[in-house]
């Protein structure tokens, strides 16, 4: 299967630590690819790396081919969307977190929300006041308010119950099913096996100690 993303030979330093060394990494074009790996071997840097959030001192990253690095980052940050850790709500409404994304009416927002099973009532709810899940579910739906070609998740579940993590898994099952790849990383090996098409280890070689990837 051809690459969503290959680095090549990356290395990163953050804080005088070496973070990846000369790391050589492919992630299939399709599905949903777990990124695992123990805590620490470099996961998080890896999907920051992805849409360029992190730049690395030495090596390359391609996206579908082409070298990140020749991508103006917001555009490239449209194409591949990314959800963290702990769910990151904006100050203001549900919408108006939805319409820092896009322009957005008020029916198409609706059916943003309903394809993060959200109920559209909660659109004029302030999104501080929402649950873990709830907020998790609108912060998907703000990155897929860009219509990315690809979507990266951060440990998206970590913070969530069993019936949010439930939820969110079979959202990104559907996002993967209508085309739009998903990378996600986890060191949850019961998570892999529920969740990945595809299965890719952190080469523990090419890391040392990432202090973002808990």
């Amino acid at each position: 299967m051809a690459a969503l993303f290959e680095l090549r030979g990356v290395r990163v330093v953050r804080s005088d630590r070496v973070v990846l060394d000369g790391l050589d990494l492919s992630l299939p074009d399709g599905g949903v690819t777990a990124l695992f790996g123990p805590s620490g071997c470099g996961k998080s840097t890896v999907l920051r790396l992805c849409n360029r959030l992190l730049v690395p001192e030495r090596g390359t990253v391609l996206f579908r081919g082409e070298d990140v690095a020749t991508v103006d980052p917001m555009r490239l940050r449209r194409r591949v969307g990314m959800v963290f850790q702990r769910p990151t709500p904006f100050p203001g409404t549900v919408i108006d977190n939805l319409r820092t994304a896009a322009d957005l009416d008020t029916a198409d927002a609706a059916r943003l929300v309903e394809q993060v099973a959200l109920d559209p009532d909660l659109l004029h709810r302030d999104a501080s006041e929402l649950s873990g899940g709830e907020q998790q579910r609108v912060c998907l739906a703000r990155t897929l308010a860009t219509g990315p070609e690809a979507l990266l998740v951060d440990e998206g579940t970590s913070a969530l119950d069993a019936g949010a993590t439930a939820v969110l898994e079979e959202l990104i099952r559907r996002v993967a099913g209508a085309g739009c790849p998903v990378v996600w990383v986890t060191h949850d090996g019961a998570q892999v096996e529920r969740l990945a098409d595809h299965r890719v280890a952190m080469p523990s070689r090419a890391s040392a100690v990432d202090p973002d990837d808990g």
